[in-house]
């Protein structure tokens, strides 16, 4: 028998998540009639928390996962997939929707869980599909610390476009203006969006990338 280690939903939630509202748990996998190497961290689980995990499940997440034992030819060992096998370090699936990693060139699989999967997805389609950017234009961005955001102004700067990010600390709006290359930062918790948006942006904003849904998304 294989043993595995996963976390398992002790406790919902109750604003920033807590050690104790997790716990790790050792498991045994059956023999196989087919582990873990990155799993993902992300916002849209504090929204799912309450509503769809049940405490002493496995808690909800997307891996990339290394194949280590297989009997089908379409996932040989060693091959790594991409998979929603929650926080746990073995899994055994026999689901034929898992997507094989490709060949990234020497690039770490992890990508996949980033600006090569969901988060990337959602920045690439979402903006150059519904925005339509062009350049000259300018672009809003809130969340902009975020995965999504993050790679939403940089795609948008590659358009050619002036870049407004909007993010919670300072440090993030170094980061995004220093590193990134987005062209202004506006900390939401510290100036007042609306004044601030003047300012960077006298002649009106062409597009407003929303990662947040809050008040700021009605200045």
């Amino acid at each position: 028998m294989v043993k595995g280690k996963r976390f398992v939903l002790n406790k919902v939630f109750e604003g920033f998540p807590k050690e104790h509202d997790l716990k790790v748990e050792e498991y045994e996998l059956p023999s196989l009639k087919d582990g873990a190497v990155y799993l993902s961290v992300d916002p849209y689980m504090r929204a799912y928390i309450s509503e769809m995990s049940v405490i002493g499940n496995t808690m909800m997440g997307t891996q990339v996962a290394k194949i280590l034992e297989s009997k089908n030819d379409k996932f040989p060992p060693g091959r790594y997939v991409v998979g929603t096998f929650g926080w746990q370090t073995h899994t055994i699936s026999s689901d034929e929707r898992l997507r094989l990693v490709p060949d990234l060139g020497g690039l770490p699989p992890s990508l996949c869980l980033g600006v090569l999967g969901m988060p990337g997805n959602t920045a690439y389609f979402g903006f150059l599909e519904i925005c339509q950017p062009k350049p000259g234009e300018t672009v809003v961005v809130s969340g902009a610390g975020g995965a999504v955001g993050s790679l939403v102004g940089q795609i948008a700067k590659i358009k050619g476009c002036t870049v407004i990010g909007i993010a919670g600390s300072d440090e993030k709006g170094k980061w995004l203006t220093e590193e990134l290359g987005f062209d202004h930062f506006i900390n939401y918790k510290t100036a007042n969006v609306a004044d601030e948006l003047k300012k960077v942006a006298p002649n009106g904003v062409d597009c407003y990338f929303d990662n947040v849904s809050n008040n700021i998304l009605f200045k």
